[in-house]
């Protein structure tokens, strides 16, 4: 048998296309999403620092051979270290989301936009002390606050339309496709070399979900999406060199991403990038739980203070039924004990207990 052999290069998929060209020519009008993204960096940050104050975290934490300095290195907020844009992501990305306490962003795919600030902060960092030790001056924040707005809104955009969970996939695909196209930006690419990027993003190894159920929870849920930011930096690193691309890595027919693991569904979107989801993304404000979560542990909160006025306690109810949508049932639905910390905020059964404890 043979086939006819082409060696025409296929024009680049218009979602990789579209990503390039907001990251290179958008540009961000809206006060209100430099207001927010200020906000959601305090915030994120916030939830970083806390996170050092577990065990867990800090073993992961530090350079990969112990004791190396990069100089002009990023530093990694409330440590010693100072380390590789790479290494220095992955640090600061698992610092971010250790607590599942940073920002979310609810549609058919669910995440934290924020995740993508350990690759943002990290380029940041590397690049501004490169260039002062050059006597060149550093990005300004709101170069920051700019690729973290660019950021949310990639994430953000995609997942309104995508259920990336129904497929199996977790949602940190998005985090490490949306850091790669604005670390690339960050990093001075060129459009062909910001879409070879992303494509390196798409035909990239893609988490799977097993850590987010029952009964495989466990603590990677808290270091996927640093894994994910600090891989984009790697692939964005990578196009710069001048690295081949793969324009077709979504719609190839047999090898495409569409058809090997979206059921060979193409990608649906409701509008094009602007600053939409940094305006709108949710913060966990009233609770530190997953936001599936939120109104139970509200209603659990008002039944224990219900309890109380009336001389009773939790010993007085026979049994709690929780009615939910199915997205929660899906992710946090576990019966039974709980198996180790990471656990806790995806058990909704747990999160209702406490407060009424």
């Amino acid at each position: 048998m043979s086939a006819p052999i082409s060696n025409v290069r296929p024009e680049p998929d218009q979602v990789l296309v579209d990503i390039a060209d907001y990251v290179l020519n958008y540009e961000i009008q809206s006060g209100l999403a430099y207001e927010t993204a200020r906000n959601c960096l305090i915030d994120t940050l916030g939830c970083g620092l806390e996170a050092l104050e577990y065990p867990a975290c800090r073993k992961l934490l530090g350079p990969v051979v112990p004791g190396t300095v990069v100089p002009h290195g990023a530093k990694v907020p409330g440590t010693q270290f100072q380390l590789d844009p790479v290494q220095a992501a992955f640090n600061i990305g698992a610092m971010i989301r250790w607590l599942d306490f940073n920002d979310t962003w609810l549609a058919a795919e669910w995440g934290h936009p924020s995740d993508n600030l350990g690759g943002i902060l990290a380029t940041a960092d590397w690049l501004s002390r490169t260039a002062v030790a050059a006597g060149k001056p550093p990005l300004t924040m709101r170069a920051v606050l700019t690729g973290m707005i660019k950021a949310h809104e990639i994430q953000g955009c995609i997942a309104l339309e995508n259920s990336f969970n129904k497929v199996g996939l977790d949602h940190v695909v998005l985090v490490k496709v949306a850091s790669t196209a604005v670390v690339a930006q960050m990093l001075g690419l060129n459009r062909d070399e910001v879409i070879n990027a992303v494509s390196l993003a798409w035909v990239d190894g893609q988490s799977l979900r097993t850590y987010r159920h029952a009964p495989n929870t466990g603590s990677r849920k808290s270091w996927a999406a640093g894994d994910a930011t600090s891989r984009a930096v790697r692939l964005a690193l990578i196009a710069r060199t001048g690295e081949m691309g793969y324009p077709s890595v979504l719609s190839a027919k047999t090898w495409g991403f569409y058809d090997v693991l979206f059921k060979g569904q193409p990608f649906r979107f409701q509008r094009p990038y602007g600053s939409y989801v940094m305006e709108n993304v949710l913060f966990k404000i009233s609770f530190p739980a997953e936001f599936h979560s939120q109104t139970a542990v509200e209603c659990a909160m008002q039944i224990h203070d219900h309890l109380k006025s009336l001389g009773k306690s939790a010993d007085d109810i026979a049994g709690i039924t929780i009615r939910t949508h199915e997205a929660c049932i899906r992710i946090i639905d576990k019966k039974g004990p709980l198996n180790n910390p990471a656990d806790r905020d995806h058990c909704i059964q747990y999160m209702v207990a406490v407060p009424l404890l």
